[in-house]
């Protein structure tokens, strides 16, 4: 049909091949795998979904870790024309199953963790096709290998969706996030003019396949002809000697990175001298920590990038200069810069009006999601005005002289925990399905650099220990609350509602002093402590229990 075209995505692997076929595509630990290497690879996995017994599938959830087939999943996916659904094998049963049947995927791609999920899900009545070459599965679903790999990847059309990612709900389940081949196609070309990417560059990659930033660190390094480097857990306890092994060229990470290097002695001066780019997103950037991170990467140019799913990506960027970009700083926070080409925004203020000067955050142009899979997830996140739909990302922006913008908070319940966006009322949601808690909120608190996440709760007292095990089952690890506090009852407002500011300044004042909590650099929102029982004079009938280190 006229209509079809390449898919922004693998022209973006193909041109990558072109220039640098037998150059390490992806490396992950000590196993590497080049362009040409991925790209059969990739080819045979599609004609296999190709040749699935139920036909060619629209969704492939692609479950695994940031593994070599895991790659090749994404990529064998697009190539076979399917929409990418990437999941991660570590979250509750529960919610996997719910982005599947939302996302309607048709099979999956999966390594020896996502086939265990997949078992787990068959036994509780959810069976899809599998294909899982590493594990060597041989059940009634597995796909078998259909002997005839594809000859090209499939065309597209620019209104499909490429991929469908997943964020935090308030109502107690994840939203489907689609994103179409036409954002994608709009915002790797801006990319493209505004980075000088090439094939000798080793770009980290932080981020698991589930999240959207990861698309940039595959896409913008393959799109290069460069490598791409998995970060491993243990890679942060040497940051200096991971860069070195790898000459690490493009590092992209959460800002809350930082305070983890800083606290494993990571941000040593001249500690990572190869680095050509340095690129933080998913939270706020604090400018203490650009001039730390400098330090040690003197040679980088730091950017500041911005953007919720349903943008794609990003959608702003600031590019730090050590002369001017401090001045522009608000509240000690990085601009998050100015909208893509293409892109408007208004300001709106709480009463309904529209603001020059500050306001929640709204953006309409090519990058925008048509909507999330399910319509009633749309009410109160789009608005209509001038006669075009605009985003609402719940954010609170300060417009500043010279056209950028600086985030100054949330205006909704929603917050950014170590890359993470987390609707606060989930939580709470969870929380309250926990056999003895009577009501709960969920705030934020600020320890060692980052942020987590602390819940007050009412009815019975419950040990910490098990209201994680029992969140556990509900929410992802990274959603997990670090500390919990038993209250008789929550303090009211004037208003005689529950004083949500009161309890997240008395989280913030526990977190100052809780040296617990400022030594725990090993795992971010690991929370699997007791309850200590320690009654704390503040608040009457009161008890705390914080997550062990």
């Amino acid at each position: 049909m006229s209509d079809l075209v390449d898919s922004a995505l693998t022209t973006r692997f193909l041109r990558g091949l072109a220039t640098a076929p037998d150059r390490t595509a992806v490396r992950v630990g000590t196993s590497r795998v080049t362009y040409s290497e991925l790209h059969e690879l990739a080819l045979r996995r599609a004609g296999d979904l190709h040749a699935a017994p139920g036909g060619p599938p629209r969704a492939v959830g692609v479950l695994t870790d940031r593994s070599l087939e895991g790659y090749a999943g994404v990529l064998a996916a697009l190539y076979a024309g399917a929409t990418v659904v990437p999941l991660h094998a570590g979250f509750p049963l529960e919610r996997t199953r719910r982005m599947l049947v939302t996302a309607g995927v048709d099979a999956v791609i999966a390594d020896g963790p996502g086939l265990t999920t997949l078992r787990e899900l068959d036994r509780h009545g959810l069976r899809l096709p599998v294909l899982a070459p590493e594990a060597g599965d041989t059940g009634p679903d597995a796909i078998p290998a259909a002997g005839r790999p594809l000859d090209a990847p499939a065309r597209v059309r620019d209104t499909d969706h490429a991929y469908i990612l997943f964020t935090s709900g308030s109502t107690g389940r994840p939203k489907g996030v689609p994103l179409t081949h036409g954002m994608i196609r709009h915002y790797f070309r801006l990319a493209d003019r505004h980075y000088d990417f090439h094939a000798g560059d080793a770009f980290s990659q932080t981020f698991d396949l589930n999240f959207d930033c990861a698309m940039f660190d595959m896409f913008c390094a393959w799109g290069a002809g460069a490598s791409l480097h998995p970060v491993p857990a243990q890679a942060y306890r040497d940051l200096r000697g991971f860069f070195a092994e790898r000459n690490l060229t493009v590092w992209f990470s959460a800002p809350s990175a930082i305070s983890l290097a800083r606290r494993t002695r990571g941000l040593a001066p001249g500690g990572m001298p190869t680095l050509r780019w340095s690129l933080f997103a998913g939270e706020a950037l604090r400018a203490a920590d650009v001039a730390d991170w400098q330090a040690a990467a003197s040679a980088a140019t730091v950017e500041n990038i911005y953007g919720p799913t349903e943008l794609t990506l990003t959608v702003t960027g600031h590019r730090w200069s050590p002369g001017t970009s401090p001045d522009l700083c608000v509240n000690g926070l990085v601009p998050i810069g100015a909208l893509h080409e293409g892109h408007d925004h208004l300001l709106l203020t709480p009463d309904g009006a529209f603001s020059a000067h500050e306001g929640e955050l709204c953006v309409t142009g090519p990058q925008m999601t048509p909507g999330y899979l399910e319509p009633q997830d749309d009410e109160g996140r789009f608005l209509r005005h001038d006669g075009r739909r605009w985003y609402r990302t719940g954010d609170r922006v300060r417009a500043l002289d010279n056209g950028e913008l600086v985030y100054l908070g949330r205006y909704d319940s929603q917050v950014q925990v170590n890359g993470w966006r987390v609707e606060l009322a989930e939580i709470e949601f969870a929380l309250g399905a926990c056999p003895g808690v009577r009501d709960a909120v969920a705030v934020t608190r600020t320890t060692g650099g980052t942020t987590e996440i602390a819940v007050f709760y009412t009815g019975e007292l419950v040990p910490a220990a098990r209201l994680t095990k029992q969140l556990a089952e509900l929410l992802p690890k990274g959603m997990l609350p670090r500390r919990f506090t038993h209250l008789a009852e929550f303090p009211l407002n004037s208003n005689r509602k529950i004083d949500r500011r009161r309890l997240a300044e008395e989280a913030d004042g526990e977190a100052g002093g809780d040296a617990a909590g400022q030594a725990d650099a090993g795992a971010v929102g690991r929370t699997d402590g007791e309850a200590v029982g320690r009654t704390d004079g503040g608040a009457v009938g009161r008890t705390d229990g914080e997550a062990a280190g």
